[in-house]
């Protein structure tokens, strides 16, 4: 990864403590830690081959789920490998630079995640409101036009945090109680005026968040309209057969990023670790999830990854 460059404080270095409380337990921590990391790993990277092989599965739709298993690979990627290095090793240097590094990619990995929710959202949407004109609104390159979109949003929003980290003066006591570089972690190590950083992160976390549950919402519910006024019963269940993973995935994606945000800035009677585990468990759960959800309920992907898997 490369480095922020930084001035004074650039030969300086953050202590992560991992799990504050449950140090002893640490190795047994990093078990569930790294099997979820290494089975979502292989569910993701076998989605990606799945669809780079299968030339039925160059749609929009299939498109939009390869961009959502390499955010679901980047976000654990970002953290994992470091958090495994303290839970075995009790290596939890990491440099000033590297530390903000690492928050700018897993949170703008975050963000480009949430904007390819809300695509997929629309993408029910045009499928279930508008089908006869899905394949003229939807086309492969305006779906990656889409995902350009929502990588360079998450990269404005989220550049400005290292880099007004990076004027901050930091304080002697440079122990980060955490497994990871999180944006307010590391803000509560300065000892200068953090109001700014405050500010932006939290504006970011309601403007992101807020933005993008509202136009899942304002999509679902045209979409439950149409559905409401279709007369048969089976292609109701049709109809919303197809979002359900989906809603899964946006369940299980916006809870815990929502209440991790909010607990770190409010939550001052929620014990440590619990945040710290929660906030882990945020990103690696989805990742490992989000395969499974989608091979189990999308028959099409089901049929090409079972042709796969048998033939090995």
């Amino acid at each position: 990864m490369a480095s922020f460059n930084l001035t004074h404080s650039d030969p300086s270095t953050f202590i992560l403590m991992g799990i504050p409380g449950l140090e002893a337990v640490h190795f047994l921590i990093s078990i569930p830690f790294s099997m979820f990391y290494i089975i979502g790993l292989l569910g993701n990277f076998t989605l990606l081959f799945v669809v780079w092989k299968e030339q039925t599965l160059h749609k929009p739709m299939y498109l939009l789920l390869c961009m959502l298993v390499l955010t679901d690979i980047s976000m654990p990627t970002s953290v994992v490998p470091k958090a495994l290095c303290i839970f075995w090793f009790n290596l939890k240097g990491i440099t000033v630079g590297g530390c903000l590094t690492q928050m700018f990619f897993l949170h703008a990995a975050s963000v480009m995640h949430s904007a390819i929710l809300v695509t997929m959202a629309f993408d029910r949407y045009v499928a279930i409101c508008n089908p006869l004109r899905y394949t003229t609104i939807l086309t492969n390159a305006r779906i990656a036009k889409l995902g350009l979109v929502g990588l360079i949003r998450a990269v404005v929003f989220i550049l400005p945090m290292p880099l007004l980290l990076s004027r901050q003066p930091f304080c002697a006591n440079r122990i980060i109680p955490h497994t990871y570089c999180d944006h307010m972690a590391v803000v509560k190590m300065s000892c200068g005026d953090i109001t700014v950083n405050r500010t932006y992160g939290l504006v970011v976390a309601f403007v992101v968040n807020g933005l993008d549950l509202m136009l899942i919402a304002i999509s679902y519910s045209l979409i439950i309209r149409a559905v409401l006024r279709i007369s048969s019963k089976k292609a109701h269940q049709k109809a919303l057969n197809t979002c359900t993973a989906h809603i899964c995935v946006i369940l299980m994606s916006y809870t815990p990023s929502l209440f991790s945000s909010l607990t770190h800035r409010f939550g001052q009677g929620i014990a440590p670790h619990v945040h710290i585990i929660l906030a882990n468990l945020y990103f690696l759960l989805a990742s490992m999830l989000n395969p499974i959800i989608y091979g189990v309920k999308t028959k099409e992907l089901r049929d090409k990854v079972g042709k796969y898997t048998c033939r090995r």
